[in-house]
């Protein structure tokens, strides 16, 4: 019949599943694991999570010496984007007025460059008084060593100073201690040249391009608060910017009270000395301190009682200069709290010598502002 095969079967009954079979073995997914081959897969990812830990550590290594080795160029930019951020009220204040921008930079930089050049010429009489002082004193002396009755020769009889010299420069030793000496020396001399000429070149480069480095900076925010950070970053400029005229303005009173001391005393060079007071005191934590000590040791040149009475009077200023002067002049050109100012200036020092106590206040007042404007807010509305 159709539909059927021999024997009187259907043609698909070998397809079809009675209730009395029993159901089709289903294949095994995975083959049995033994021991030996979970103990080395164990082994495998052990060793695998080692190795990316061994090869991350050396990396970070490798970044830390990296960051270690560019250090000092790290800081000489940021001490130049500081000074660009410093004149910047200047070249505002001139394209307020119609200037363009490069002319404004141009116009500011040629006004400071002819300050500096001023208060440079101050030096030019002092430092050289004394080369002259010095060249017409090396051969008295020379005399003076020889003879038994002076200062020196009674040291040169007691230490035998000429003869301890000339045994050293014979032996080599000396020789190469001294040509080590003045090498050294010749290398700090060429290594501070190259770092100032490298911050005036990129401060000049970062002051006329720095609306168009916010900008870019700018674009890594997001498009909806791009204004308001704009804002923000205006707000920070110009607060690090007062700072920085804040600062100077400090110093110029430490350099105006070094000079009427120092003339009312007779000590000389009153002029040259309260100037390098002046420029000795931007520099934080140490630059006062090296400026009283070197004034004082001038005053020596007037008598005794004169360097005691100057020491102790560069100690009282310096103590109302930290303490009252800096703080109350930070407080009203960047709102920044006195406590907040000496423990900034301590911490950044600590952390980065000197570029950081110079960093140490506008980086506090950008840290302010932004708490102000976006985590506070936040706190509180919740």
């Amino acid at each position: 019949m159709p539909g059927h095969g021999s024997g009187g079967r259907p043609a698909n009954e070998g397809f079809l599943v009675t209730a009395s079979d029993p159901p089709p073995a289903q294949p095994s997914a995975l083959p049995p694991t033994s021991p030996q081959s979970g103990r080395a897969r164990s082994a495998l990812s052990w060793f695998a999570i080692g190795f990316q830990l061994s090869l991350g550590a050396v990396i970070a290594y490798l970044l830390v010496q990296s960051v270690e080795s560019i250090t000092g160029i790290v800081m000489l930019v940021l001490l130049s984007l500081v000074t660009a951020v410093s004149i910047d009220p200047f070249v505002r204040a001139l394209t307020v007025r119609g200037l363009r921008r490069p002319w404004a930079v141009a116009v500011v930089l040629l006004v400071l460059a002819v300050v500096l050049g001023g208060l440079a010429m101050l030096f030019v009489t002092p430092i050289t008084n004394e080369i002259n002082a010095l060249t017409r004193n090396v051969p008295v002396w020379l005399q003076q060593l020889q003879d038994h009755h002076s200062t020196l020769g009674k040291l040169e009889d007691k230490y035998h100073l000429v003869e301890k010299a000339k045994q050293e420069l014979s032996s080599g030793g000396g020789a190469g201690t001294l040509l080590g000496g003045l090498m050294g020396a010749g290398r700090l001399v060429v290594t501070t040249l190259t770092g100032l000429f490298l911050v005036l070149t990129l401060t000049v480069y970062l002051l006329a391009g720095l609306p168009t480095l916010k900008d870019f900076c700018l674009r890594f925010v997001a498009g909806s608060r791009r204004r308001h950070a704009a804002e923000l970053t205006d707000e920070i400029l110009l607060r690090t910017g007062r700072y920085m005229l804040a600062n100077v303005a400090t110093s110029v009173i430490a350099g105006v009270a070094t000079f009427v001391w120092l003339e009312a005393f007779g000590v000389p060079y009153p002029a040259a000395l309260g100037v390098f007071v002046a420029v000795m005191d931007l520099v934080p934590l140490v630059g006062s301190t090296i400026g009283g000590v070197v004034v004082s040791l001038v005053a020596l040149v007037v008598s005794w009682p004169v360097a005691i009475a100057t020491a102790v009077f560069y100690t009282v200023f310096r103590v109302a200069e930290d303490y009252l002067i800096m703080p109350k002049a930070m407080k009203y050109a960047v709102e920044v709290h006195p406590l907040v100012t000496i423990l900034g200036v301590v911490v950044g020092g600590e952390l980065l010598g000197v570029i950081g106590a110079l960093l140490a206040i506008p980086v506090a007042v950008a840290v302010g502002l932004i708490l102000d404007d976006a985590v506070f807010p936040r706190i509180a509305a919740r």
